[in-house]
């Protein structure tokens, strides 16, 4: 048991090596900060949001080669706007919030099935469930429909042609190398019912508990339940809860400041590319930054009090992980007790 607990802080304070990481975080500025420029010329910072995930395909494939990485970003893409629209349609129909977190929650055990699957980098639904989260809970119109394909899929594309460019000016391989898609086993059923399990329950207890951003606890529990065993798991939800306590101080501070929109791109851009330096050395970390700039996007795209959003991502974290965790220690027991082990 002490050996556990001694591998598990390792592993949270362990910085790893660096991989070309400077590349990805350029690739990212360019591909979140371009968009977030037009919308500011044009004064529809309200579709931030909507271009913000839709660039975020620009995070997939980072270790992979040129032909693998634009595949893999096109198709994560495409999920990331299909799930937006899952979410805007829950925002239209005016559907409970529990059922909007049950919506999510199946979405999120489907998304980690196919990313499982296709060998996604990033992994998971994290991505997924944040995006359906936060645009289930803006309000929708017929006309959003419209705008989410329009701002998110453009931004997807944007994001592509940028990958492309890097990669032919590094004249890089575009060879494609042999790949083989993982079975669909006991493993990856064990990861989508754990997932969907935590996703769920994480989003119920927000609710419950505190109304407001119950999205936040469902990321914070898919985070959290995101590693392939127990300890990697228990690592991941400590890095999101410290690093997330850490980035809410870093937060205030600039939402405190009421800084002019022009300004609020700049910084969250560069806390992206601080986010992409790290996220793949120590998740804690890139959560300082990736923490601030979540709120900084939330508050272009849909001005609300400081003191709410500071309030609820600090809650809805702690419940979150804290949901995530227990959820993954129970799916380990399971999976050691199970006649197949």
């Amino acid at each position: 048991m002490a050996e556990s607990r001694g591998r598990v802080w390792t592993g949270v304070i362990r910085v790893g090596p660096r991989q070309g990481d400077h590349r990805v975080a350029l690739r990212a500025v360019i591909s979140v900060g371009a968009p977030l420029l037009v919308l500011l010329l044009i004064d529809r910072l309200d579709l931030s949001v909507y271009a913000s995930f839709g660039a975020f395909a620009a995070l997939y494939g980072r270790a992979d080669v040129a032909r693998t990485r634009v595949r893999m970003q096109a198709t994560a893409g495409g999920v990331l706007v299909a799930s937006m629209l899952v979410g805007t349609t829950l925002s239209f129909l005016a559907a409970p919030a529990l059922l909007r977190v049950a919506v999510i929650a199946v979405l999120a055990a489907a998304v980690t099935l196919f990313a499982y699957r296709k060998r996604w980098h990033p992994p998971g639904a994290l991505f997924a469930v944040f995006a359906a989260g936060a645009t289930a809970s803006f309000p929708a119109t017929g006309a959003t429909f419209a705008l989410v394909l329009l701002v998110g899929g453009a931004s997807v594309v944007w994001s592509l042609v940028v990958t492309t460019v890097f990669a032919l000016s590094r004249r890089a391989s575009w060879r494609r190398p042999p790949r083989t898609r993982p079975p669909i086993g006991a493993v990856a059923w064990e990861m989508t019912a754990t997932v969907g399990a935590a996703a769920l329950l994480a989003g119920i207890a927000g609710a419950l508990l505190i109304g407001t951003h119950w999205y936040w606890a469902m990321v914070g529990a898919v985070a959290a339940v995101g590693g392939a065993h127990v300890n990697a798991r228990l690592i991941r939800g400590v890095q999101r809860l410290v690093g997330t306590l850490l980035g809410v101080l870093i937060a205030a501070g600039l939402l405190a400041l009421d800084l002019p929109p022009v300004l609020v791109i700049v910084i969250a851009v560069a806390l992206q590319a601080g986010a992409e330096m790290f996220v793949g050395r120590n998740y804690g970390i890139a959560m300082i930054f990736i923490t601030p700039l979540a709120l900084l996007m939330i508050s272009l795209a849909s001005p609300a009090g400081p003191e709410l959003l500071l309030r609820d991502r600090v809650l809805e974290t702690i419940i979150g992980v804290a949901v995530g965790t227990v959820v993954a220690i129970v799916s380990a027991g399971l999976r050691r007790r199970s006649p197949t082990n």
